[in-house]
């Protein structure tokens, strides 16, 4: 893949292709994280079998409540199907990535001149959007990049592999900005997660010129989000409505591959 710029814009698809690559391995530890830490054990619960005769204690019932909740690992999630895994992964896991982005929002038209808003709202929507591809069915790397690509930046890209040194830069700068969720015993928290949204949005500065593209609110959040104080409020809901758009062409573009 060359360097030539493209008619999208002065950013080759080559550097967008670059910049998302360790984006992508770097959600992987946070999607496994959220996805698969099973601290009270109802991942077990929902093939351990009980005799007839056993007497279920108050806190069995409790985790047997637990296990029928909608959440990665039970049995209520297991029966779900993948557009249903979707609408959990926006509404749940969203509106955290959402409320991340909205803090900069604080700071009215003098935060807006900074990228730092629309770098965190790609960033949350990239990380959202990785999870919906998985309850698809789709890990591959590069049909995730070419995902990012075009729901984000509205650009369909031409993925190729990275040759060794490519491969392992990559690599490290997924470690980077996974941090100390890479770490396998290391125990998602909401700070941790919070922490890796931001360190997923410095990533895209890389590509500042496209940031703007990803999926956003209508003209009456924007108009708010210019506002100090209740600019938070309108970035969190453009930022949201932009989510929901991002999750819908995503489910599109899924369904269609």
């Amino acid at each position: 893949m060359g360097e030539q710029k493209t008619s999208d814009g002065p950013i080759s698809d080559a550097a967008v292709v670059a910049a998302l690559r360790p984006f992508v391995r770097a959600t992987r530890p946070v999607l496994a994280g959220l996805r698969d830490t099973d601290p009270f054990g109802l991942r077990a619960r929902v093939t351990e079998e009980q005799g007839p005769d056993h007497e279920r204690s108050v806190r069995e019932k409790v985790l047997d409540f637990l296990a029928s909740v909608e959440v990665p690992g039970t049995a209520a999630w297991a029966s779900m199907q993948p557009a249903e895994r979707s609408r959990w992964w926006v509404r749940r896991v969203g509106r955290f990535t959402t409320l991340i982005a909205a803090i900069p929002g604080i700071g009215g038209v003098l935060a807006k001149r900074l990228p730092v808003s629309s770098a965190l709202g790609a960033a949350g929507q990239g990380l959202v959007l990785v999870a919906i591809a998985g309850e698809h069915g789709v890990h591959d790397e590069d049909e995730l990049i070419g995902l990012l690509g075009a729901v984000l930046f509205r650009r369909e890209l031409t993925v190729d592999r990275p040759d060794a040194a490519a491969d392992r830069a990559a690599d490290d700068r997924a470690a980077e900005l996974t941090g100390d969720l890479a770490e396998p015993d290391t125990r998602p928290t909401l700070q941790r997660i919070g922490s890796a949204v931001w360190r997923l949005g410095r990533a895209l500065f890389a590509v500042e010129a496209e940031l703007d593209k990803h999926p956003h609110g209508n003209w009456f959040h924007s108009a708010l989000s210019n506002l100090p104080v209740v600019g938070a409020v309108g970035k969190y809901l453009g930022e949201w409505s932009g989510l929901k758009r991002a999750a819908r062409e995503a489910e599109k573009r899924l369904k269609v591959a």
